[in-house]
């Protein structure tokens, strides 16, 4: 009896011993995991990390997939397992009002895309996050173009980060010149150098017009934006709260366009209307140039696949610079959603801009990326057109936006029935100029 007694003893001293070893720390040298209580990763074996939460993530999409590259969702689904993506999509026209009922019940996504001025109206309002502690925590803002920022104010906050970039350059029909026997537009030329040669490739037929030299939009991105700014005008001050319509640079601008158009070398407004169209009457050959919105090249390629053309910068300015009127589109994430969501939500706005999906925005010829890396797929690019270096270098060079600030939607629409009415000769050049700075800039005091 006293030698199964001793016996029990040693067992249970053994497993004693077992059990103290087998809860030591790292001093064993085992492979046992252990928790690191500082950065809640677990070490030890492979050092692989706990696995995340799963976190609900509400992503808009105005336009759907025809908008956004569904390949890139599915690819940030596929990569981030412990995210829940919901997609809540509606036509682009839907959108808008559908997002505004949104954040009206406070029930909108936890990050969504607009035009680039809803965005910072957004920002105004409370709506948006600042992405600007986000981009210096995570990104090197030298591997992305100054388009970036966007969605910049001039205080420093961050309201969106874009869904792509669309700019301008000067397209022309090669044929067009040719026949005309004048030479082919330079990245040195400017506005001067477009009006001398739109008034040669102006062919008239008796008293109609079977060519004009140039398309004379009176649209903001392509048609009274870029030619105040070359005369050295602009509609806002640097605060954007203070109107520039009096300055007579910006009137000097407008009265540019209209003088195209009044002496018949640029298109007017009911020739284009009659006719389909900006596009249509370029690549039609009854316009020999035309500055072009990046994304229409897509439509070109597809439409009249056949038309002879190409690009060159937009031309410079007065001053000698360049200024290249860029849209934007930008991302935001909503500042009231929760904290996880919005972690989620800059998770994927990391993901959309890095390398693998700007190259897929690139492929899509809609937009031009962000990422610097990915301008090598254009480089790369056999579509027309052939110089699409017009609108990247573009862009590096003078990219600007259109003096987007919180209340652009509302004092935009403003200057633009006036310059509607100027165009079409109902309105004096500077009358009209006198009218849309006063009406500016009550806009502007209204918000500020």
């Amino acid at each position: 009896m006293k030698r199964r007694l001793s016996y029990l003893a040693f067992l249970l001293a053994l497993l004693l011993v077992v059990s103290a070893c087998s809860s030591s720390g790292g001093d064993s040298g085992n492979n046992n995991a252990s928790e690191n209580p500082e950065n809640g990763s677990v070490s030890g074996e492979g050092n692989k990390e706990q696995p995340k939460d799963k976190v609900k993530l509400k992503i808009g999409l105005p336009g759907s997939y025809e908008v956004t590259n569904k390949e890139i969702i599915d690819k940030f689904i596929e990569t981030h397992p412990h995210i829940d993506v919901q997609i809540q999509e509606a036509p682009w026209g839907d959108f808008t009002s559908k997002i505004a009922a949104q954040i009206a019940g406070n029930t909108m996504p936890d990050v969504w895309f607009q035009e680039n001025a809803t965005i910072l109206g957004y920002g105004k309002r409370g709506v948006a996050e600042d992405l600007a502690p986000y981009i210096e925590r995570d990104l090197n803002e030298d591997d992305y173009i100054d388009g970036l920022f966007s969605a910049k104010t001039p205080e420093g906050q961050v309201w969106g980060v874009p869904h792509g970039i669309n700019p301008i350059a000067l397209a022309y029909n090669k044929d067009a010149f040719e026949k005309a026997n004048v030479e082919l537009p330079t990245d040195d030329w400017t506005y001067e150098d477009l009006i001398e040669a739109a008034k040669k490739l102006t062919v008239k037929d008796g008293n109609d017009t079977s060519q004009y030299g140039f398309i004379g939009s009176f649209s903001i991105t392509n048609g009274w934006f870029p030619w105040i700014k070359q005369a050295g005008g602009s509609a806002l001050d640097s605060t954007m709260m203070k109107s520039m319509f009096d300055d007579p640079k910006t009137i000097q601008g407008l009265g540019q366009l209209k003088d195209g158009i009044d002496q018949g070398y640029f298109t007017h407004i009911d020739y284009v209307s009659a006719n389909g169209g900006e596009l249509e009457v370029f690549a039609g050959g009854k316009a020999a140039m035309y500055f072009m919105q990046y994304s229409l090249q897509v439509n070109m390629n597809d439409s009249f696949p056949d038309a002879n053309w190409d690009v060159v910068k937009i031309p410079k300015a007065v001053d000698g610079k360049r200024y290249v009127p860029m849209v934007a589109n930008s991302w935001l994430i909503s500042s009231r959603a929760s904290q996880e969501a919005k972690d989620a939500a800059w998770e994927f706005l990391e993901f959309y801009l890095g390398d693998e999906s700007q190259k897929i925005v690139a492929e899509s010829g809609s937009a031009l990326p962000v990422k610097k890396s990915a301008y090598d797929v254009l480089e790369q690019s056999t579509t027309k057109p052939s110089n699409k270096k017009a609108f990247t270098e573009g862009i590096a060079e003078g990219g600007v936006t259109l003096d987007e600030n919180a209340s652009w939607s509302e004092w935009r629409i403003v200057v633009q029935q006036v310059v509607n009415e100027i165009v079409k000769g109902n309105v004096d050049v500077e009358e009209g100029a006198k009218e849309i700075h006063q009406k500016v800039q009550e806009v502007l005091d209204a918000n500020s």
